[in-house]
């Protein structure tokens, strides 16, 4: 019995060390954060990333589902807070699906052990949604999305578990490239009105 409390408590330790060493520095936090946002910040700041593949690139990628990605990244300190805050909104059109797919949900940033020693956002959705990873690209004109499975939502439809859709990483749709943009472009995936005011206004 003892020989396997020790075991357990072993393996326990060393998923704490191994959580422990994903872990970034605040100041690699904020230096991720200024490529992200193109700059720190503040109390709110948004950046946008979107992508439209065309008929060439869906050609030499026949498996690829997706035709067409939004990103939109917030930053904030709530009211009464001092910590910043994560999160993300995503939009998606399918090849050979009629209407747009929405999904979004909180992010931490994470060190990606087998990656380099990459810095990502680790962005969950909630009830076991799956979630996505979000780097940038070395020139910080793009983000990189990377995703096993994520739940997706028909747009303008109240999210549930009934009506909720998954999309799940194929041979093509795995790691995408979505290209920096204004973020007035990500408007679409904003449905709070004020919120949206303040987008638009950027």
């Amino acid at each position: 019995m003892k020989r396997i409390l020790l075991l357990v408590l072993t393996s326990c330790a060393m998923v704490v060390a191994a959580r422990a060493d994903d872990i970034v520095s605040k100041t690699q936090a904020r230096m991720f954060d200024t490529r992200v946002f193109t700059k720190a910040p503040g109390l709110k700041a948004y950046a946008c990333f979107t992508r439209r593949y065309d008929a060439d690139h869906l050609a030499r990628h026949p498996k690829q589902k997706v035709s067409a990605m939004q990103l939109l990244m917030t930053a904030e300190i709530p009211p009464g807070e001092r910590e910043m805050t994560y999160s993300f909104r995503l939009g998606v059109s399918y090849r050979d699906r009629p209407g747009d797919f929405d999904s979004s949900g909180s992010c931490e940033h994470a060190r990606v052990n087998d990656a380099g020693g990459e810095i990502r956002y680790n962005c969950p959705v909630d009830c076991e949604g799956g979630g996505i990873e979000i780097a940038m690209a070395k020139d910080d004109k793009a983000a990189i999305v990377r995703l096993t499975r994520i739940t997706v939502w028909q747009r303008d439809n109240k999210p549930d578990a009934e009506a909720g859709d998954a999309l799940v990483a194929g041979a093509d749709d795995k790691i995408f490239r979505v290209d920096r943009s204004d973020v007035a472009d990500c408007a679409g995936l904003v449905t709070d009105r004020k919120e949206l005011a303040a987008i638009r206004h950027k």
